[in-house]
């Protein structure tokens, strides 16, 4: 089993069985959610765009472009081969994104090609930033920190002993880049300048900047530190549970939000350095967060596939009103394979009109040639493979699991070894998925 290689980076190994729910522990949706549901693995990456839309970027490999204002999903981009480490947004409202397969991509809504490719990094690429002047900063576990100018060409900025871990440019025009040995780099981007650089006794995975130029930094230990603008001095403004896998800081530098793998997301009142009491939600481990341009909603995303939102001065969940699939067959909560796909409608809906998750509708399914919906984008290797979906073959998919019986899917690795639970899914699947 592959290992999710962001948790070696603080420290753990935690395989990829590890983070992907079971039908009985998938939590199905109340009322009182506040969320964006459509990915099929956690939630690693957040960036915010013009006109109320929000990008998230999941270990699915998937990124989903949301209209915030409706609560939906309106574009599904599967551009990495594996999973999305970083997003970022550019002045002109691309989506920047880095992968695990060492590839960033370039999304411009609108323009041809809507995809660019950006190569350069040997290894997964695990930070990115925006420079004003339109270039792009990334870091990579190849150690080596690139800046690519306008037309996608790269050099090597500055480089660390260990995997990069976060990048963020600077109000004076410098890249602060941090690594897994704890080293933090703030290098000019311009030819000119020698770097400066400080080093602590834990893995830095995160970091953020304050409007009056220091900044803060997460550490693998718990703790979140301060840093003056010239890494001259720290200090540890709070000692929180576990290794931190993220900070943000609010557009009026009044309060951080931080979170990790066993700390919810947090607010932190940076005047007094005090905790605030509200705590953005449990569904631990957090991996990203962001504010709104406003500064008025937190945006988190974590291990339960969830895009969230909350009022960043109370911590209430913010709810988007988000329209219901039209599946009222889930309702019956007495028929076992009802039951049984309460984990496959995270990726999968049942109508024409389910087009928005991370996976095909499976609409009329029953008869339907694998890799064969129409605007949908498949994984190379599906389409080779001679497979109609059936109560038997879907039966089968379920008792291999996905990797054996439909190699090179980016479906979740899931099997129902019970048997009458399969028979239970296809028979109602069989019911629920005709016209």
């Amino acid at each position: 089993m592959v290992r999710l290689a962001v948790c070696v980076l603080v420290g753990l190994a935690v395989s990829g069985a590890d983070v992907k729910p079971t039908y009985a522990q998938t939590r199905q949706p109340t009322a009182a959610d506040a969320a964006l549901r459509g990915h099929g693995g956690p939630v690693r990456a957040l960036a915010v765009l013009p006109d109320r839309r929000l990008a998230s970027g999941s270990f699915d490999s998937s990124i989903i472009i949301w209209d915030l204002q409706r609560g939906q999903a309106v574009h599904v981009l599967r551009q990495h081969e594996t999973a999305v480490n970083a997003l970022v947004a550019t002045a002109a409202g691309c989506v920047v994104s880095g992968g695990e397969d060492a590839k960033i991509k370039v999304w411009c809504e609108g323009s041809k090609p809507a995809v660019t490719l950006l190569s350069g990094h040997d290894a997964a690429v695990s930070a990115l930033a925006s420079a004003a002047n339109g270039q792009l900063v990334s870091g990579s576990w190849d150690k080596t920190v690139r800046i690519w100018d306008a037309a996608g060409a790269p050099r090597i900025l500055t480089a660390h002993a260990s995997p990069v871990t976060s990048v963020l440019v600077t109000a004076a025009g410098a890249v602060l880049s941090t690594s897994h040995d704890g080293t933090a780099k703030l290098t000019p981007l311009g030819a000119s300048g020698q770097p400066r650089q400080m080093k602590i006794e834990a893995p830095i995975t995160s970091t953020a900047q304050m409007p009056d130029g220091r900044f803060l930094l997460a550490c693998a230990d718990g703790s979140l530190r301060e840093a003056d603008a010239q890494l001259a001095t720290t200090r540890t403004i709070a000692q929180l549970e576990g290794p931190l896998t993220a900070v943000i800081v609010s557009p009026d530098g009044k309060t951080a939000a931080t979170g990790g793998l066993r700390t919810p997301v947090t607010l932190i009142d940076l005047t007094s350095a005090a905790a605030k009491p509200a705590v953005l939600g449990n569904a631990l481990p957090f991996w990203a967060m962001i504010f709104s341009g406003d500064g008025r909603e937190v945006y988190t995303g974590g291990n339960d596939r969830t895009v969230r939102r909350f009022d960043a001065v109370t911590g209430s969940p913010v709810d988007p009103s988000i329209p219901k699939a039209a599946t009222p067959a889930l309702a019956d909560a007495k028929d076992r394979g009802a039951q049984v796909f309460g984990a496959c409608a995270v990726c999968h809906g049942l109508t024409a009109a389910d087009t928005h998750l991370a996976g095909p509708t499976l609409h009329q399914i029953m008869g339907r040639k694998i890799a064969s919906l129409r605007g949908y984008q498949y994984s190379d290797p599906l389409a080779k493979l001679e497979i109609t979906w059936t109560p038997e073959t879907i039966a089968k998919l379920f008792e291999l699991g996905p990797a054996i019986f439909t190699p090179g899917t980016k479906m979740p690795e899931q099997r129902l070894t019970d048997p009458d639970d399969r028979q239970a899914l296809v028979a109602w699947l069989s019911r629920v998925t005709v016209p």
